[in-house]
Protein backbone atom coordinates (compact mmCIF):
# COMPACT_ATOMS: atom_id res chain seq x y z
CA UNK A 1 0.00 0.00 0.00
CA UNK A 2 1.22 3.60 -1.11
CA UNK A 3 0.71 7.03 0.93
CA UNK A 4 1.24 9.89 0.46
CA UNK A 5 3.92 11.04 2.85
CA UNK A 6 2.86 13.90 5.23
CA UNK A 7 4.14 16.78 5.24
CA UNK A 8 2.49 19.59 7.41
CA UNK A 9 4.01 22.68 8.23
CA UNK A 10 5.95 24.98 5.62
CA UNK A 11 8.43 26.90 7.92
CA UNK A 12 7.69 30.63 7.33
CA UNK A 13 8.47 32.39 10.31
CA UNK A 14 10.58 31.12 13.77
CA UNK A 15 9.45 28.22 14.97
CA UNK A 16 10.35 25.52 18.13
CA UNK A 17 11.25 22.56 16.40
CA UNK A 18 9.82 19.71 19.20
CA UNK A 19 11.00 16.47 19.42
CA UNK A 20 9.92 13.71 17.26
CA UNK A 21 9.53 16.12 14.25
CA UNK A 22 11.15 15.42 11.29
CA UNK A 23 13.22 18.51 9.01
CA UNK A 24 13.68 18.19 5.78
CA UNK A 25 15.85 20.43 3.26
CA UNK A 26 13.56 21.26 0.59
CA UNK A 27 16.24 24.04 -1.19
CA UNK A 28 19.59 23.93 -1.66
CA UNK A 29 20.76 20.41 -0.51
CA UNK A 30 16.98 19.22 -1.33
CA UNK A 31 16.09 15.99 0.19
CA UNK A 32 18.03 15.57 3.28
CA UNK A 33 15.79 14.51 6.21
CA UNK A 34 16.93 14.84 9.62
CA UNK A 35 14.92 13.93 12.88
CA UNK A 36 14.62 15.99 15.58
CA UNK A 37 16.02 13.95 19.15
CA UNK A 38 14.72 16.29 21.86
CA UNK A 39 12.91 19.83 22.02
CA UNK A 40 14.43 23.17 21.12
CA UNK A 41 15.67 25.61 23.70
CA UNK A 42 16.41 28.26 20.97
CA UNK A 43 14.49 29.75 17.72
CA UNK A 44 15.67 28.36 14.16
CA UNK A 45 14.74 30.73 11.20
CA UNK A 46 15.46 28.92 7.86
CA UNK A 47 14.15 31.23 5.63
CA UNK A 48 11.43 28.69 4.10
CA UNK A 49 15.02 26.30 3.71
CA UNK A 50 13.35 23.51 5.74
CA UNK A 51 9.78 21.94 5.91
CA UNK A 52 8.98 20.67 9.19
CA UNK A 53 6.47 17.66 9.84
CA UNK A 54 5.38 15.05 12.88
CA UNK A 55 4.81 11.86 10.99
CA UNK A 56 2.19 9.53 12.30
CA UNK A 57 4.06 6.91 11.11
CA UNK A 58 7.33 5.22 13.55
CA UNK A 59 9.33 8.45 13.46
CA UNK A 60 12.42 6.16 12.88
CA UNK A 61 10.92 4.22 9.94
CA UNK A 62 9.26 7.48 8.08
CA UNK A 63 12.80 8.86 8.18
CA UNK A 64 14.36 6.14 6.45
CA UNK A 65 11.95 6.02 4.35
CA UNK A 66 12.65 9.67 3.23
CA UNK A 67 16.27 8.80 2.48
CA UNK A 68 15.48 5.91 0.90
CA UNK A 69 16.52 6.20 -3.01
CA UNK A 70 13.06 5.71 -4.35
CA UNK A 71 11.27 8.49 -2.59
CA UNK A 72 14.58 10.53 -2.92
CA UNK A 73 14.00 9.86 -7.07
CA UNK A 74 10.82 11.26 -6.54
CA UNK A 75 12.01 14.59 -4.77
CA UNK A 76 14.00 14.83 -7.77
CA UNK A 77 11.60 14.65 -10.58
CA UNK A 78 9.95 17.84 -8.50
CA UNK A 79 12.62 20.25 -8.26
CA UNK A 80 11.76 23.44 -9.97
CA UNK A 81 13.75 26.64 -10.31
CA UNK A 82 16.65 27.99 -12.13
CA UNK A 83 20.20 27.60 -10.53
CA UNK A 84 18.96 26.53 -6.73
CA UNK A 85 16.75 23.72 -7.12
CA UNK A 86 14.03 23.71 -4.67
CA UNK A 87 11.37 21.14 -4.05
CA UNK A 88 7.43 22.78 -3.71
CA UNK A 89 5.10 21.65 -0.83
CA UNK A 90 2.66 20.94 -3.17
CA UNK A 91 4.98 18.36 -4.82
CA UNK A 92 6.14 16.98 -1.60
CA UNK A 93 2.75 16.49 -0.66
CA UNK A 94 2.52 14.12 -3.35
CA UNK A 95 5.37 12.10 -3.10
CA UNK A 96 4.35 7.93 -2.38
CA UNK A 97 6.38 6.01 0.34
CA UNK A 98 5.28 2.59 1.12
CA UNK A 99 4.14 1.72 4.78
CA UNK A 100 3.98 -1.37 5.93
CA UNK A 101 2.11 -2.61 9.26
CA UNK A 102 2.91 -0.73 12.54
CA UNK A 103 4.38 -3.86 14.07
CA UNK A 104 6.70 -4.09 11.08
CA UNK A 105 7.75 -0.60 11.22
CA UNK A 106 8.58 -0.58 15.19
CA UNK A 107 10.80 -3.30 14.42
CA UNK A 108 12.53 -1.77 11.55
CA UNK A 109 13.26 1.24 14.13
CA UNK A 110 14.36 -1.40 16.55
CA UNK A 111 16.69 -2.92 13.83
CA UNK A 112 17.50 0.27 12.48
CA UNK A 113 18.88 1.69 16.00
CA UNK A 114 21.07 -1.13 16.38
CA UNK A 115 22.31 -1.54 13.10
CA UNK A 116 23.39 2.22 13.03
CA UNK A 117 25.38 1.65 16.37
CA UNK A 118 26.75 -1.62 15.05
CA UNK A 119 28.07 1.07 12.14
CA UNK A 120 28.97 3.82 13.83
CA UNK A 121 30.30 2.74 17.66
CA UNK A 122 31.19 -0.87 16.02
CA UNK A 123 33.47 0.98 13.14
CA UNK A 124 35.34 2.93 15.61
CA UNK A 125 35.69 0.68 18.38
CA UNK A 126 37.39 -2.39 15.72
CA UNK A 127 39.53 0.79 14.23
CA UNK A 128 41.03 1.51 17.43
CA UNK A 129 41.20 -2.39 18.16
CA UNK A 130 43.03 -2.82 15.03
CA UNK A 131 44.96 -0.02 15.01
CA UNK A 132 44.75 2.22 17.98
CA UNK A 133 43.51 5.81 18.73
CA UNK A 134 43.35 7.98 15.77
CA UNK A 135 46.47 10.37 15.80
CA UNK A 136 48.36 7.94 17.92
CA UNK A 137 51.37 5.43 17.67
CA UNK A 138 50.18 2.85 20.24
CA UNK A 139 51.11 0.03 18.02
CA UNK A 140 54.26 1.13 17.46
CA UNK A 141 54.03 1.43 13.46
CA UNK A 142 55.58 5.40 13.51
CA UNK A 143 53.44 8.65 12.78
CA UNK A 144 52.99 10.16 9.24
CA UNK A 145 50.43 12.18 8.29
CA UNK A 146 47.74 11.51 6.04
CA UNK A 147 48.88 13.07 3.03
CA UNK A 148 51.31 10.42 2.79
CA UNK A 149 49.06 7.72 2.92
CA UNK A 150 46.92 8.64 0.03
CA UNK A 151 46.99 11.10 -2.42
CA UNK A 152 44.74 14.23 -1.94
CA UNK A 153 42.71 15.86 -4.60
CA UNK A 154 44.51 13.90 -7.43
CA UNK A 155 45.11 15.50 -10.81
CA UNK A 156 42.78 15.07 -13.75
CA UNK A 157 44.44 12.76 -16.38
CA UNK A 158 44.22 14.01 -19.63
CA UNK A 159 43.52 11.18 -22.03
CA UNK A 160 39.45 10.33 -20.80
CA UNK A 161 38.16 9.88 -23.56
CA UNK A 162 34.94 12.64 -24.42
CA UNK A 163 32.02 10.18 -25.11
CA UNK A 164 33.09 8.09 -21.98
CA UNK A 165 29.67 7.74 -19.97
CA UNK A 166 30.96 8.61 -16.35
CA UNK A 167 29.30 9.36 -12.98
CA UNK A 168 27.75 12.56 -11.88
CA UNK A 169 27.91 12.95 -8.27
CA UNK A 170 26.41 16.11 -7.35
CA UNK A 171 26.65 16.62 -3.19
CA UNK A 172 23.08 15.13 -2.79
CA UNK A 173 23.90 11.99 -3.99
CA UNK A 174 26.24 11.37 -0.88
CA UNK A 175 24.46 10.41 2.23
CA UNK A 176 25.84 10.71 5.78
CA UNK A 177 26.00 6.90 6.15
CA UNK A 178 28.53 6.12 3.42
CA UNK A 179 26.35 5.02 0.70
CA UNK A 180 26.87 7.28 -2.71
CA UNK A 181 24.34 7.18 -5.87
CA UNK A 182 26.48 6.64 -8.93
CA UNK A 183 23.15 6.12 -11.56
CA UNK A 184 23.29 9.68 -12.82
CA UNK A 185 25.23 8.96 -16.26
CA UNK A 186 26.50 11.80 -18.30
CA UNK A 187 29.12 12.06 -21.06
CA UNK A 188 32.67 12.88 -19.47
CA UNK A 189 32.51 15.78 -21.63
CA UNK A 190 29.48 17.23 -20.22
CA UNK A 191 31.27 17.31 -16.95
CA UNK A 192 34.57 17.30 -17.76
CA UNK A 193 34.57 21.44 -16.39
CA UNK A 194 33.58 23.10 -13.46
CA UNK A 195 33.31 19.79 -11.46
CA UNK A 196 35.50 17.59 -8.92
CA UNK A 197 37.15 14.51 -10.60
CA UNK A 198 37.22 11.26 -8.87
CA UNK A 199 37.60 7.82 -9.71
CA UNK A 200 36.58 4.12 -8.42
CA UNK A 201 38.05 3.38 -5.01
CA UNK A 202 38.53 7.24 -4.11
CA UNK A 203 37.28 8.15 -0.70
CA UNK A 204 34.93 11.50 -0.87
CA UNK A 205 34.95 13.72 2.07
CA UNK A 206 32.71 16.94 1.97
CA UNK A 207 34.63 19.99 2.64
CA UNK A 208 31.33 22.78 3.21
CA UNK A 209 29.35 23.46 6.03
CA UNK A 210 26.89 21.81 7.01
CA UNK A 211 28.02 18.58 5.00
CA UNK A 212 31.39 18.51 6.27
CA UNK A 213 29.78 18.24 10.26
CA UNK A 214 26.66 16.30 9.51
CA UNK A 215 29.48 13.13 8.14
CA UNK A 216 28.74 13.35 4.35
CA UNK A 217 31.65 11.35 2.74
CA UNK A 218 31.91 7.36 1.01
CA UNK A 219 34.41 5.22 -0.25
CA UNK A 220 33.23 5.91 -4.31
CA UNK A 221 32.29 2.55 -5.62
CA UNK A 222 30.27 1.41 -9.04
CA UNK A 223 31.29 4.44 -10.58
CA UNK A 224 30.55 4.52 -14.85
CA UNK A 225 33.76 3.57 -16.59
CA UNK A 226 35.25 3.57 -13.14
CA UNK A 227 35.03 7.51 -13.45
CA UNK A 228 33.13 9.92 -11.10
CA UNK A 229 32.48 14.11 -11.52
CA UNK A 230 30.85 15.62 -8.89
CA UNK A 231 30.57 18.62 -6.57
CA UNK A 232 33.62 20.85 -6.16
CA UNK A 233 32.50 20.68 -2.27
CA UNK A 234 34.45 17.47 -2.16
CA UNK A 235 37.95 16.74 -1.01
CA UNK A 236 38.76 13.69 -2.69
CA UNK A 237 41.01 10.80 -1.09
CA UNK A 238 43.09 8.26 -3.52
CA UNK A 239 44.50 5.31 -1.55
CA UNK A 240 47.55 4.12 -3.01
CA UNK A 241 48.41 0.97 -4.12
CA UNK A 242 49.85 -1.34 -1.41
CA UNK A 243 50.40 1.39 1.04
CA UNK A 244 46.28 2.30 1.79
CA UNK A 245 42.93 0.96 1.69
CA UNK A 246 39.89 3.05 1.10
CA UNK A 247 37.78 1.70 3.89
CA UNK A 248 40.31 2.34 6.11
CA UNK A 249 41.13 6.05 4.92
CA UNK A 250 37.16 6.42 4.92
CA UNK A 251 36.98 5.37 8.27
CA UNK A 252 39.43 7.86 9.46
CA UNK A 253 37.59 10.95 8.07
CA UNK A 254 34.20 9.32 9.81
CA UNK A 255 35.89 10.13 13.16
CA UNK A 256 33.97 12.61 15.18
CA UNK A 257 37.64 13.64 16.44
CA UNK A 258 38.77 14.32 12.53
CA UNK A 259 35.64 15.98 12.04
CA UNK A 260 35.95 18.43 14.89
CA UNK A 261 39.72 19.20 14.30
CA UNK A 262 38.38 20.06 10.59
CA UNK A 263 35.89 22.52 12.12
CA UNK A 264 38.34 24.75 14.02
CA UNK A 265 40.30 25.38 11.00
CA UNK A 266 37.39 25.80 8.63
CA UNK A 267 38.04 28.95 6.46
CA UNK A 268 35.33 31.25 4.53
CA UNK A 269 32.37 33.21 5.89
CA UNK A 270 28.92 32.56 6.88
CA UNK A 271 27.42 29.38 5.24
CA UNK A 272 30.39 28.85 3.06
CA UNK A 273 32.94 27.27 5.64
CA UNK A 274 35.13 25.03 3.79
CA UNK A 275 38.20 22.84 5.49
CA UNK A 276 41.56 23.58 3.65
CA UNK A 277 43.47 20.86 1.82
CA UNK A 278 46.23 20.99 4.21
CA UNK A 279 43.88 19.96 7.48
CA UNK A 280 43.55 16.35 5.37
CA UNK A 281 47.60 16.46 4.64
CA UNK A 282 49.00 17.19 7.64
CA UNK A 283 46.55 15.46 9.90
CA UNK A 284 48.81 13.16 11.37
CA UNK A 285 48.01 9.52 11.42
CA UNK A 286 49.99 5.85 12.28
CA UNK A 287 50.34 4.14 8.76
CA UNK A 288 49.39 0.33 9.81
CA UNK A 289 50.37 -3.06 7.34
CA UNK A 290 47.81 -3.00 4.10
CA UNK A 291 47.36 -6.59 5.04
CA UNK A 292 45.52 -5.21 8.44
CA UNK A 293 44.04 -2.72 6.65
CA UNK A 294 42.39 -4.88 4.32
CA UNK A 295 41.07 -7.02 7.37
CA UNK A 296 39.14 -4.11 8.23
CA UNK A 297 37.48 -3.48 5.43
CA UNK A 298 35.79 -6.96 5.55
CA UNK A 299 34.19 -6.08 8.88
CA UNK A 300 33.06 -3.59 7.52
CA UNK A 301 31.45 -5.04 4.84
CA UNK A 302 29.93 -7.16 6.47
CA UNK A 303 28.67 -4.83 9.23
CA UNK A 304 27.01 -3.05 6.24
CA UNK A 305 25.05 -6.25 5.51
CA UNK A 306 22.40 -5.87 8.17
CA UNK A 307 20.96 -2.12 6.25
CA UNK A 308 20.99 -3.78 3.10
CA UNK A 309 18.66 -7.12 4.35
CA UNK A 310 16.26 -5.16 6.15
CA UNK A 311 15.97 -2.99 3.21
CA UNK A 312 15.11 -6.13 1.45
CA UNK A 313 12.98 -7.36 4.27
CA UNK A 314 10.94 -3.74 3.83
CA UNK A 315 10.35 -4.01 0.17
CA UNK A 316 9.09 -7.28 -0.16
CA UNK A 317 6.37 -6.63 2.62
CA UNK A 318 2.85 -7.68 0.70
CA UNK A 319 0.62 -5.39 2.34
Amino acid sequence: MYIPAQLHEELSKRILPRKGDILLAKNGTTGIAAIVDRDCVFDIYVSLALLRFHPGQNIKFMWAAINMPETKAQFDGSLKGIGVPNLHLGEIKKTKIVVPPVELQNKFAVFLEQSDKSKFIGFKSQFIEMFGELGKDQKGWGLTTLGECCEVNPKRPRNIDDELMVSFVPMPAVSEDGKIDCSDIKPYKEVRKGFTYFAENDVLFAKITPCMENGKGAVAKGLSGGIGSGSTEFHVLRPIEGKSNPYWLYIITMFESFRVGARKVMTGTGGQLRVPVGYLNDFPISLPPISLQNSFEEFVHQSDKSKFELKQAIEGVDI
